[in-house]
């Protein structure tokens, strides 16, 4: 049994992809019989400041969590250089008390850092999981340009970071070529690819007619996405297909759900569109209501923009499509294509092209009597490389090439 300390920039009861698949790690390795908590920074959210103050950690789905007091403060530069030395003092604190094996940071480099920071001062390795560059994350966000100082700082701290580690983790081959590339060992970098709680997206509901037909769907077919509305997820090329699309499958229904920066600009859009009556904005819903609107949707589409981001990162939600059975169609960007098989597990379209992305979709929504072998093979996938009971056991390598010298060195002078 190994007890791991978890870093985190923010957790439940949050929600995010970040926070899901922090949820996930957390919940496997308890499975496997390890020993978790998790610590967040000065970041987390309407942080319980009772428990704070109580120096206990809280409870959030079965899960403990310990708190970092204090808010981010300061001037730009001073104020994360701060924010670094508040963690790492926490960490320490921790650490003392319960006695953890391993530091396991998550990006970014702040929390990264201050594990390094504190694992040198407590004897204690550091596993560096990098979830995205977050740099890059910044310039999809619309928050960043790529180049700047700012951008250059970023990416800075990430390589201090993956070189004070003792071992770094990445979640996919995209972001593990980027850091060879930038001169770091092969064999330090582990891959660590998302996956589904499948005790959660396991077993998909039925479709609700009546609920279908309050929302104006009517019985299809229904394209869905079901996420944020970042610039850089291309939900405007979707909006702009939908005519073609129409043209070709007039009851066919663009479902909407979530929010997020483009959302006012894309409801703008849809509003102008001749295909404004089929297209569905729903709004965000709460994370337990998620499976209701999946099982309304035939096809769930990511038409991500092509972009260093999109290039390197596999994102997690194409995945939960799958384990629900749903059909998926996807961008041919770098992350899609390390998911996606085109015509096997889903379909692929051109980046950045409303024309080849109709196109794509009016040829799967024209041929339904392929759907159940499609879904199943997808499935299948998802159960066989992305199942996180079946994926987490790969921490255990990493963690025992770390622990197997130190342990060596203690049972030595005992």
């Amino acid at each position: 049994m190994t007890r791991v300390l978890h870093i985190l920039d923010h957790s439940l009861p949050l929600q995010s992809g970040y926070t899901f698949r922090t949820r996930a790690i957390l919940k496997a390795q308890e499975g496997l019989g390890h020993e978790v908590r998790g610590l967040t920074g000065l970041r987390q959210e309407g942080q319980g400041d009772e428990f704070v103050a109580a120096n206990v950690p809280e409870e959030h789905d079965g899960l403990l969590f310990h708190r970092t007091p204090g808010q981010p403060s300061g001037t730009p530069g001073l104020g994360e250089w701060q924010e670094i030395g508040a963690l790492a003092r926490r960490i320490e604190a921790v650490a003392k008390d319960w006695q953890p094996d391993v530091l396991h940071a998550h990006s970014p480099a702040l929390g990264g850092l201050a594990a390094v920071r504190a694992g040198r001062r407590l004897g204690l390795p550091v596993v560096y999981e990098i979830r995205a560059f977050w740099e890059d994350a910044a310039v999809g966000n619309g928050t960043g340009r790529e180049g700047s100082l700012r951008y250059r700082l970023t990416r800075a701290l990430e390589d201090r970071v993956v070189r004070g580690a003792d071992a770094v983790v990445t979640i996919c081959d995209g972001l593990r070529r980027d850091l060879i590339a930038r001169g770091n060992a092969p064999e330090r970098i582990t891959i660590m690819p998302n996956g589904v709680d499948l005790a959660l997206f396991g077993q998909p509901l039925a479709r609700d007619a009546a609920f279908a037909a309050s929302l104006g769907l009517g019985d299809g077919p229904v394209i869905g996405f079901l996420g944020s509305f970042y610039p850089y997820e291309g939900l405007d090329d979707l909006i702009a297909a939908m005519p073609a699309i129409l043209a070709a499958q007039p009851d066919a229904r663009l479902l909407l759900v979530g929010g997020g920066p483009a959302e006012a600009a894309l409801r703008a859009q849809a509003a102008a569109s001749a295909a404004a009556p089929a297209i569905h904005f729903i709004g965000r819903v709460p994370h337990h209501e998620v499976d209701r609107y999946y099982a309304l949707v035939d096809v769930v589409c990511y038409p991500r923009k092509a972009m260093r981001l999109t290039d390197l990162v596999t994102p997690l939600k194409p995945l939960e499509a799958m384990a629900q059975g749903k059909l998926v169609a996807a961008s041919a960007v770098g992350g899609h294509r390390e998911l996606i098989a085109d015509g096997s597990t889903g379909t692929l379209f051109p980046p950045d092209d409303p024309a080849g992305l109709a196109a794509a979709m009016t040829a799967l929504l024209g041929d339904p009597a392929m759907w159940d072998a499609r879904r199943t093979v997808a499935r299948a996938f998802v159960e066989r490389a992305h199942d996180w009971s079946v994926n987490a056991a790969r921490y255990e390598s990493v963690y025992q090439t770390l622990l197997t010298p130190r342990q060596a060195i203690s049972g030595a002078a005992a």
